[in-house]
């Protein structure tokens, strides 16, 4: 149903031809009732037969075959006839632009940009040369970054022949229609146009398994031995509009839309539905629009940019005529193919916009100031074929679209596509302090959207959360007898998949707390700058755990005397409790003590992991320091010397 639009080209002086005046006269006449099929083999037996010396008749034969080949979309063909016609000397530069856009349909981005930019040596500022040599530039960069679409070919759909425009029948995405010509279309007669059948209309069910069937004939009068085809349904589902074919002997192919109404399962015999009184433009491909006022659909009726362009009309409103979408949509180009969803986004096929070669997909939104923003849907749902007739499923990302990509016939086909959802987790473990599994422990994590939620560690530790896309997220662990533990992320924006780890050290409330990373100025009480990371840990600790008043202990190493450690150890408990004080933390709730080195280190299990010269349980006395050697001696010192704090209470003015 791509081919049946009225041809529109130059004619060729025939009396420039006589040598092959019968044959040639064929040609010519089966061209302009469109009928590319046959006429693109009596032009090659008229070429065949010219001498290669007739450099004018050849030069002008071979263009009539790229043309023939391009209107049936069989690129690889019509890239040869353009190129013997630029062989010899077609005087046309229309060639070198059709010789390009055959190339690019066939992925020959390097040559299809060398013929437009020759072609615009010719043609300065041709628009439609301009966006092939942009799309040609965009395909390597689509090809090198595709989207995150699944494309699979629906084979169970597909035939030898060729398949196209699927449409959904209802919410329940469980009946497919589309159009097709394999062997069981109506008739035996062949197209002249495609060299195929006429298209038939075509209905797939789902079983009550949800399991896809093999299509057969839409029931009813709704197919007869001409095209039909390109389809679209009411809101209801009772109506049913298409694209049918229309010949008359001795004019011009042309395509008119129709509807036919459904009783059961039957569809009635198509009736003419008059959009205009125009009866030489053609309409075709219709789409209703979700909530059934407007009836989008393709012409190239004057009034138009150039070739073929996407319009619509008021169903409600008969009378008001007809409007067509402006020149953001529409290029000089063709526009088709539409398909609206039910947020109003408009989803078109165009070879006139910027793409990767044949008919490319878009998607068009439009801003609260009527401006439309157009996106090529990119590398794998478009290739560098025809890529057109798209349909969604009712609420996904997903549905099925038609395309010839690598098919050297120029068949269509059904191909599925679905955008997995994105899958972003927050992962990890809650701990003691010796990195002991707690497990039932409370997670929650509220995010800025307003999301919240909640879990439990597992047995292991472990918890799992799925997330959005650019959150900013706050965490929060708590368990019985330990403090409450707080984290913070932002997830990505990008659309992929990612999983994001955060682990709870919780500290149990009956043990010391040692606090890493907390320096002082040697032999002195002076904090330094190097601490403030582990100092603010611990005011965040306290404002995730409100009702807590901690003690915190300074122990210093057995060198020097006990009477200096203890006054040391004093000055420097006092010296982190003026840092806290400093920073917002109230006083009554900090007590400073100082040990000096009166309370050696005991070996927990964590330590004997990362120090395996210590065994756990092992206390870091005087005497099992001197008993190490040196080298283990100054380990051991480094280990007693500590920051700790310790709960002292958990009712911090609850009374």
């Amino acid at each position: 149903m791509k081919y049946l639009f009225p041809a529109v080209c130059s004619i060729v002086l025939w009396g420039m031809l006589c040598g092959c005046r019968v044959k040639l006269s064929t040609a010519h006449v089966q061209y302009e009732r469109g009928e590319y099929f046959i006429a693109a083999t009596t032009y090659r037996k008229v070429y065949n037969k010219t001498s290669a010396k007739d450099r004018e008749k050849r030069a002008q034969i071979a263009f009539r075959i790229g043309e023939c080949y391009r209107r049936l979309n069989a690129a690889p063909r019509s890239a040869a006839g353009y190129q013997n016609a630029v062989r010899y000397h077609y005087p046309d530069s229309i060639a070198l632009f059709y010789l390009a856009r055959a190339q690019q349909m066939q992925g020959k981005y390097k040559e299809a940009r060398k013929n437009y930019e020759e072609f615009l040596t010719l043609k300065p500022g041709d628009r439609r040369a301009e966006n092939g040599l942009e799309g040609c530039d965009a395909a390597l960069e689509w090809k090198a970054s595709p989207t995150r679409y699944v494309v699979k070919r629906a084979d169970l759909f597909n035939s030898r022949r060729s398949e196209c425009a699927p449409m959904f029948l209802g919410e329940d995405n469980d009946m497919l229609y589309f159009c097709s010509t394999n062997d069981k279309a109506t008739g035996d007669k062949k197209n002249n146009i495609t060299g195929l059948k006429n298209n038939d209309i075509f209905v797939a069910k789902k079983d009550e398994n949800g399991v896809w069937q093999r299509p057969e004939l839409a029931e009813g009068g709704v197919n007869t031995e001409n095209d039909e085809g390109i389809i679209s349904f009411s809101p209801d589902g009772n109506t049913m509009y298409l694209t049918r074919a229309r010949h008359e002997e001795g004019v011009n192919t042309t395509v008119e839309i129709c509807t036919s109404s459904r009783s059961d399962a039957q569809w009635s015999e198509p009736q003419l539905f008059q959009i205009t009184g125009d009866t030489l433009s053609a309409y075709a491909h219709p789409a209703v629009s979700p909530d059934g006022r407007y009836l989008y659909f393709v012409s190239d009726m004057p009034g138009g940019y150039g070739g073929k362009d996407l319009w619509r009309i008021d169903l409600t409103e008969r009378g008001t005529g007809v409007e067509n979408l402006g020149v953001q949509i529409n290029t000089p180009g063709d526009e088709m193919f539409p398909y609206i969803k039910a947020d109003g986004t408009l989803y078109f096929a165009s070879d006139g916009h910027p793409g990767l070669g044949g008919l490319d997909l878009f998607k068009a939104t439009m801003n609260e100031f009527g401006v439309w923003k157009i996106e090529n849907l990119g590398v794998p749902i478009n290739s560098a074929g025809d890529d057109f007739g798209i349909t969604f499923e009712t609420g996904r990302e997903a549905g099925y679209f038609s395309s010839n990509r690598n098919d050297s016939r120029g068949y269509d086909h059904l191909y599925s596509f679905e955008l997995p959802a994105i899958e972003v987790w927050i992962t990890g473990w809650v701990m003691d302090q010796d990195e002991e599994p707690i497990p039932n422990a409370i997670i929650r994590i509220v995010g800025k959207d307003g999301s919240n939620q909640k879990a439990y560690s597992r047995e292991d530790g472990s918890y799992k959360f799925r997330l959005d896309l650019g959150i900013d997220y706050v965490m929060m662990a708590g368990c019985q007898g330990f403090l409450n533990s707080r984290g913070e992320f932002t997830s990505d924006a990008e659309e992929r998949n990612e999983t994001y780890g955060l682990d709870f050290i919780l500290a149990a409330i009956n043990k010391p707390v040692i606090v890493e990373n907390v320096f002082y100025a040697f032999d002195r009480a002076d904090v330094t700058p190097e601490s403030a990371a582990a100092l603010n840990e611990i005011i965040q600790m306290l404002e995730d755990n409100p009702n807590v008043s901690i003690e915190l202990g300074a122990h210093t190493d057995m060198i020097g005397s006990e009477e200096y450690n203890l006054d040391l150890s004093e000055r420097r408990a006092k010296a982190v409790v003026e840092y806290l004080i400093a920073h917002g933390v109230e006083a009554d709730r900090l007590t400073p003590k100082g040990y000096g080195k009166s309370e050696p280190r005991t070996i927990t299990r964590k330590q004997a992991r990362d120090y395996p010269m210590f065994r756990e349980g092992d206390v870091l006395t005087d005497e099992y320091i001197l008993a190490l050697p040196p080298e283990q001696q100054e380990l051991a010192n480094a280990l007693n010397r500590r920051t700790e704090f310790r709960v002292l209470d958990v009712n911090y003015r609850l009374m």
